[in-house]
């Protein structure tokens, strides 16, 4: 299942049932996963580990070193999870020393054509990327986040999950979980309702988040005040108002609004 012009070099490990396209290469210190698909002409340099039954298109380029004027050549990692699909042009790149020397994506995402993941991102699991989106250094995206093409998010800031990036928007800041934004610089333009009652919010759930969201952002209290408000509500405690409140008072670089 390895092309016969593949270069697999003799210290990378491959799992049961890998497929190998044409002109591909795969370097040392790189694991592939059971049951991955390797496409032509794809590169993967290591230390990178990849999970199990992962799409791997043509000319991706996974595990290069960092794009970071000062990085040394370090010893940092790539690591990719499970059933990933990861298609044509795409670039992961491996960590600098600046954190944990480790970039991560999850598990079950698809990274269409041309998108880019810098070096230390974390990314989740169920994610969705359209073609040309492109991450900087060290952001992190939560889970079940739909980024559209052409997206640009600035290094360190943070996307909570659910939340939604209309096509071409360039985000500076961070973007509240379950949020709608858009823009050149984004903006917000709501609750991300509909994917929320795609991913089994029910209708009270999104109700709450709603009300908070209207606390937070429509009130005209300052931001801390507007979250003891949400805090000091009853109606307002469950677990994804926590991790709403949680996800802003974590913030850095400031929220979207």
């Amino acid at each position: 299942m390895i092309h016969a012009t593949a270069s697999v070099h003799p210290d990378a490990t491959l799992g049961r049932n890998v497929s190998v396209g044409a002109y591909a290469y795969i370097g040392p210190a790189v694991e592939v996963g059971d049951g991955c698909r390797v496409g032509h002409h794809a590169v993967l340099e290591g230390p990178l580990r990849i999970g199990a039954d992962n799409d791997i298109g043509p000319h991706a380029v996974l595990g290069m070193g960092p794009q970071d004027l000062g990085y040394q050549g370090e010893p940092t990692e790539l690591r990719i999870g499970d059933r990933n699909v990861i298609r044509e042009f795409v670039t992961i790149h491996r960590a600098t020393v600046k954190a944990d020397r480790v970039t991560e994506v999850g598990n079950d995402n698809m990274l269409m054509a041309y998108c880019h993941v810098g070096h230390d991102c974390k990314v989740g699991n169920h994610i969705v990327m359209a073609n040309g989106a492109t991450l900087a250094g060290h952001v992190v995206v939560h889970d079940h986040v739909n980024i559209a093409g052409l997206c640009a998010i600035h290094q360190f800031a943070r996307i909570g999950a659910y939340a939604m990036l209309g096509g071409g928007t360039m985000a500076p800041m961070d973007i509240t979980p379950y949020a709608m934004v858009s823009g050149n610089h984004a903006r917000l333009f709501g609750l991300n309702r509909r994917g929320l009652q795609r991913h089994g919010f029910d209708k009270e759930a999104v109700t709450r988040i709603r009300k908070a969201y209207r606390i937070l952002f429509q009130s005209g209290l300052r931001l801390e005040t507007a979250l003891k408000t949400i805090e000091a509500d009853p109606e307002l405690s469950d677990d994804s108002i926590r991790y709403l409140l949680t996800f802003i008072r974590g913030s850095k670089r400031g929220i979207t609004r």
